[in-house]
């Protein structure tokens, strides 16, 4: 297997494991969104860091050069918890699912093209539209008045916002990260120190609202679940993807996480989905298809 395809199939993994966040947080609904991302973030990511701590004891001289990029990639980690689930609890789980999966990509390939000079091939071009199209389609799903009936009108545009800020701060975690392994930090310590600085920055607020994880065992086993198998083990399947391919394809291939979100909710949480949500799930099947398709011209991974 080239690092191309190992890459792309870390990558996928990774968006499996994210895909299932959705229906786990929905076992648990007396957690609130701030206490999941706390949990799944925080507890995850100091869980990786442990995990990579001979890599990042060994990296240390590196990673204090690249320090400006571990505090913004930290930053965004940190941020990027409290954006999704919020966006999730404002607008739905599959709004704010798709929008902030599906506007990674396009940011992500943004920060590369303004910070790297990184040209767009036709290629990614073509699977990001063809990505997009298909998670508008499964969107519409779910923008009905009745998914945030029980909010304010403020509420769809304040998640949509908010899925856009989670978004943004993916592709910048995964920027960072992967420019720290450009430059010589080891994969495994790039994304340790990432995440275990950024679960750091968030323990305070899981202190101040985590409390109801201790409420039952069904809470305690949601919690444990999504810090050690979505936060934990995704990402680190996902930080040997970066190391492989380009974040902008990584981000793209992300876009399998809707996806599986959907087909959970229909399985288990007796959720429907109309021919025009599976039209979107093929779409966004075939885009993960065009992505990651090995490209005949040699590009830099």
């Amino acid at each position: 297997m080239s690092a191309t395809s190992l890459g792309n199939s870390c990558v996928i993994i990774a968006a499996l494991l994210w895909g299932t966040t959705g229906t786990a947080a929905r076992l648990a609904p007396q957690l609130s969104p701030i206490a999941i991302a706390c949990v799944a973030m925080g507890i995850g990511g100091i869980l990786q860091a442990l995990l990579a701590l001979p890599a990042i004891l060994s990296s240390v001289s590196q990673l204090k050069q690249q320090r400006s990029l571990l505090i913004f990639g930290a930053g965004a980690v940190a941020i990027y918890p409290l954006a999704f689930y919020c966006s999730m609890h404002f607008a739905g789980v599959a709004v704010g699912t798709v929008i902030s999966i599906g506007s990674a990509p396009l940011f992500s390939a943004l920060i590369e093209n303004r910070l790297e000079k990184s040209a767009l091939t036709t290629q990614w071009l073509c699977g990001a539209l063809v990505g997009v199209v298909g998670i508008c389609l499964l969107a519409q799903l779910h923008a009905a008045p009745s998914a945030v009936s029980s909010h304010s009108s403020l509420a769809l545009p304040l998640g949509v916002a908010l899925g856009l800020l989670a978004g943004l701060t993916y592709a910048l975690y995964s920027w960072t990260a992967r420019r720290m392994m450009m430059k010589g930090v080891l994969s495994r310590a790039a994304m340790g120190s990432t995440f275990g600085l950024g679960g750091l920055l968030l323990l305070p607020l899981l202190i101040v609202t985590g409390a109801p994880l201790l409420a039952s065992w069904r809470n305690a086993a949601v919690g444990g679940y999504m810090a050690v198998f979505p936060m934990c083990i995704g990402y680190l399947c996902y930080g040997a993807g970066l190391a492989r391919i380009k974040a902008s394809v990584a981000t793209a291939i992300t876009l399998l996480e809707p996806v599986v979100a959907a087909l959970l909710a229909v399985f288990i949480l007796n959720e429907t989905l109309s021919p025009v949500g599976w039209a979107g799930i093929g779409l966004i099947i075939a885009s993960l298809v065009i992505t990651a398709w090995p490209m005949r011209s040699k590009v830099s991974d």
